[in-house]
């Protein structure tokens, strides 16, 4: 794995409270004085048994992180992680929900904070990171049109996108096309989980309701080669976390997963992480796993790398100097 931490690094999918350290995580809760022992194994580990479980851990996880300085530290920990496997440029998820609960005002103090913790992550570890906000799903449309309201309001060059998260077996993408339509109108681009618990229909459903230009995972599109042509035709780049979808049960193991053949067939796809120590996963390991799995070198890594810039939400300054790092 060490022959890969050294490759320059464009990370598209990463939500920032599931890329918490658990030993930050016990941290923050011992200094609170709380009690989340249970989301433990006895490595240390975040314990969970599946899908479900794991969004519970997560949110309990998430629980104790209340404060912008809590979130500032947080992403401060994480850009060290980050930076240890190689990125140098990451986008994360961050839910006005678990930020503030949906006012617009408390959103932005968290903003505020974050941007301040990403500038001291840049100079301190050299990655680059932007926000894409992210309602979460199973809590419902009411709550994404407040995330949406907040998102639209603190949109500029460091809150570049919008997105949606949670489960996927939800509720329909239909209903969060207004949520969508005002992160579009202000300007953000657009992402959407889909194609992870559902199949190709919710893939199309999505595509339909939403219009986002990447998706989340996706991977699922492999279930209808019709659907794979529409992508790569379209140019709908996924953003693919192998080991998350391993780790999750979608595929017995890393041969079977689809992220070689949706390549192989014109389909613009990307590596993430997802929520690394809930997988046990980097940004290395996802390499190592796709050499090991598909045969892939450095050519073909710089080839997916270069399509995750080039699907960046940021502006054409900062892809330019991100370049320059990948060049290097």
């Amino acid at each position: 794995m060490d022959e890969f931490r050294a490759l320059p690094k464009v990370e598209l999918h990463l939500h920032l409270e599931g890329a918490a350290p658990p030993s930050f995580i016990r941290g923050l809760a011992a200094e609170k004085h709380e009690d989340i022992s249970g989301i433990f194994g006895a490595d240390g580990g975040y314990a969970w048994t599946d899908f479900f479980h794991f969004l519970k851990v997560y949110e309990a996880a998430s629980s104790v992180l209340r404060s912008p300085r809590d979130y500032q530290r947080l992403l401060l920990a994480v850009a060290e992680e980050s930076a240890a496997s190689g990125v140098v440029y990451s986008e994360i998820f961050v839910s006005p929900d678990l930020c503030g609960g949906g006012d617009t005002e408390a959103f932005g103090d968290y903003m505020a904070a974050l941007k301040e913790a990403a500038a001291e992550a840049e100079r301190g570890f050299d990655v680059t990171f932007r926000v894409i906000a992210t309602p979460i799903r199973h809590f419902g449309p009411e709550k994404a049109r407040a995330a949406a309201l907040c998102a639209a309001e603190k949109a500029g060059d460091f809150l570049t996108g919008f997105g949606i998260g949670g489960d996927e077996t939800r509720l329909e993408p239909a209903d969060f096309a207004w949520a969508f339509d005002c992160a579009r109108e202000a300007g953000l681009r657009l992402t959407a989980h889909a194609g992870e618990w559902r199949g190709p229909d919710g893939i199309r459903d999505t595509l339909r309701a939403l219009r986002p230009e990447r998706l989340g995972h996706g991977v699922r599109a492999i279930e209808d080669l019709a659907l794979v042509d529409e992508l790569a035709e379209q140019g709908i780049v996924l953003e693919v976390c192998p080991v998350s979808n391993i780790a999750l049960g979608l595929y017995p193991d890393m041969r079977r997963h689809p992220i070689s053949e949706l390549d192989r067939r014109g389909v613009k796809v990307t590596i993430s992480s997802d929520d690394p120590p809930f997988f046990h996963t980097s940004m290395a390991r996802e390499y190592a796993e796709m050499h090991r799995a598909f045969d892939w070198d450095e050519g073909q890594f710089h080839k997916i790398t270069a399509q995750a810039l080039d699907a960046a939400f940021c502006d054409a300054d900062t892809k330019a100097r991100i370049a320059k790092k990948l060049e290097a």
